[in-house]
């Protein structure tokens, strides 16, 4: 017999009448097999963990609980005082065994997040330029059924390895107590001690059974080897898109509009008089940036095209822009919906994200709706975006690595551009408010969604770009602790020898 169903008040969806629950914990494409690590490859200074951070974030905005685990951050754990590139020597033997149970730590950790914490993905962000090592995770995969993905970058241009030490390397907590010149002389003889023993990913022969992408010379040219799954292929057209050229995005809404003034969510109309003014300066303030070949993006709504009408540029018109569809509550005020529709009034704000209006629209559609705008983004250099208040909450989101309990309550004020510049492992923000007066659209979280966890809040990657690095517990106090504790744990493939005695003198660069 074909199973009832009801339609759940949160999302409209259909569900069975049962006792399952209604709500997948992650809202963004579901894995339908394996849990995948993807596996970083390269040489020092060749963009891994910019190209790792930057994809966590990326999965986790389309749903997909992705975290990374960066071995270096282990390895300084494990090694409170860094003294030279001699520790990454590859005769220096006693090094080599703390390394390798730095590796041993951070796949502990990755089996823990895959098998017991809900994640669908990890990063395991190290060099991994051996095929011994390269080796040792996959049989650690096949032991704990993960997929595997490999990403190498691969870069030969002094120039951009030179670029990377000076924007990145100099900042790092090996180098906190040296000048700049020493620092810069100590990396690079640390990238010849890795040179010495590196082994690319050779997918024409030892590796050609393995799934992988090679993104050479910082995305001039690829190569890309038996994609098993869907979300591997969304990875390889997502690192296709990115790029590293300096640019800046700007993000506003459009003027404000007469429904602004009467309190009114969604419709079509037009800009008030205040918000005409707002176009003009808006005109203004961007022939003061000096900006070469700024392109301008609109949504397909009165608002956004009269607010783009007064810049005298081209603009494009994307649909996927659109203010995010409130249903049967279109065109209505709060109060009305209040009224009018006290549940789902009641229901949007007990889950602002994943709500749906009645025949229109969640926050939750609305990422996906804007998914390719991000992927263009991403492509392109310097870009203005004239778009809604929900539209810009998503696309910030993004940017800033924000959760899905975050995004719908972000602050997008009329009448202020935010200025995005992303650095180095994230995107520094500048917001700046054009002086022209306009309602606050504004909605605080309730008392009521406050008081308590969501048990529906989505997820948030482990390294925010923007926003504050949470509290996190030592990994590593000491190997014999750590070895003690977890040995029983480790699958059967990865050893267990202990570093016996200090490898390092506190002395830097000696």
């Amino acid at each position: 017999m074909p199973l009832e169903l009801t339609q759940s008040r949160m999302q409209k969806i259909w569900i069975p009448i049962d006792h399952r629950p209604s709500l997948p914990r992650s809202c963004g494409p579901q894995l339908t097999n394996s849990p995948t690590v993807i596996v970083m490859v390269g040489l020092p200074a060749r963009g891994k963990t910019y190209m790792s951070k930057k994809l966590t974030r990326y999965l986790n905005w389309i749903g997909v609980p992705t975290k990374v685990f960066n071995v270096g951050e282990y390895r300084r754990e494990a090694v409170k005082e860094f003294s030279s590139y001699n520790f990454f020597h590859p005769d220096n033997e006693e090094a080599m065994r703390v390394r390798k149970q730095c590796a041993l730590a951070a796949l502990r950790d990755v089996q823990l997040y895959l098998k017991e914490e809900g994640g669908q993905i990890a990063v395991f962000d190290a060099t991994n330029t051996t095929k011994e090592r390269r080796d040792m995770i996959l049989e650690f995969a096949k032991e704990n059924d993960f997929k595997v993905f490999f990403i190498e970058s691969v870069c030969d241009d002094p120039s951009v390895v030179a670029s990377n030490i000076m924007e990145v390397k100099l900042s790092s907590p090996d180098y906190k107590d040296c000048g700049s010149t020493e620092a810069v002389e100590d990396f690079m003889k640390r990238i010849n001690c890795y040179q010495a023993t590196y082994q690319p990913l050779d997918p024409d022969n030892y590796d050609r059974n393995l799934s992988l992408i090679k993104v050479l010379d910082v995305g001039r040219r690829f190569l890309v080897n038996r994609v098993q799954d869907y979300i591997q292929s969304r990875i390889v057209y997502y690192l296709m898109n990115i790029h590293v050229q300096p640019r800046t995005i700007y993000l506003c809404r459009h003027g404000e509009s007469e429904y602004n003034i009467l309190g009114r969510i969604g419709g079509d109309s037009g800009l008030s008089t205040r918000g005409k003014k707002f176009s003009v300066t808006l005109c203004k303030f961007l022939e003061e940036q000096n900006l070469k070949d700024l392109k301008v993006w609109t949504s397909q709504l009165k608002r956004t095209i009269q607010t783009a009408e007064a810049l005298k540029l081209p603009y494009e018109q994307w649909k996927a822009l659109n203010e995010i569809d409130a249903g049967v509550c279109e065109e209505m005020t709060y109060d009305e919906i209040k009224d009018n529709y006290p549940e789902e009034y009641a229901l949007r704000d007990q889950d602002k994200y994943y709500y749906r209006y009645p025949t229109g629209e969640s926050y939750q559609d609305l990422v996906q709706r804007l998914e390719p705008v991000i992927m263009e983004l991403e492509r392109q250099e310097n870009v203005l975006v004239i778009c809604h208040q929900a539209v810009m909450r998503c696309l910030l989101a993004y940017f800033l690595d924000k959760s899905a309990d975050e995004m719908p309550y972000l602050k997008c004020p009329l009448h202020t551009v935010l200025k995005l510049t992303p650095v180095a492992y994230g995107c520094r923000v500048e917001s700046i408010y054009l002086n022209v007066e306009a309602v606050n659209t504004h909605r605080e979280r309730s008392e009521e969604a406050k008081r308590g966890p969501n048990p529906l809040m989505r997820r948030n990657s482990v390294t925010p770009l923007a926003s504050p690095e949470p509290t996190k517990k030592p990994r590593i106090n000491s190997f014999e602790e750590h070895m003690a504790s977890t040995s029983a744990a480790l699958p059967s493939c990865l050893p267990r020898e202990v570093p016996t005695q200090p490898l390092l003198g506190k002395a830097c660069l000696t």
